[in-house]
């Protein structure tokens, strides 16, 4: 057999991308947001600890994306 590529394969690297790079944005901040909000919420130092997190997830998520596009950029 002939190994064509589909014509729907672009779209599926597309959809790929958009669902891992969703992933790699949105977990970091619900779970450091949520934990931010907590130790606050313990700690009772209102809005420290849940800007920290979300630094801390803004960090990671540019991290994450960073590599993704590294890879995405990489000479064939």
């Amino acid at each position: 057999m002939a190994d064509t590529e589909s014509p729907w394969s672009p779209l599926f690297l597309a959809l790929r991308l958009a669902w891992n790079l969703g992933y790699i944005i949105a977990l970091p901040a619900a779970l450091f947001g949520f934990g931010g909000a907590f130790l606050d919420k313990e700690f009772n130092t209102s809005p420290l600890f849940i800007l920290i997190g979300f630094c801390v997830a803004i960090t990671l998520s540019t991290i994450g994306v960073y590599r993704i596009i590294k890879q995405i950029n990489l000479p064939r």
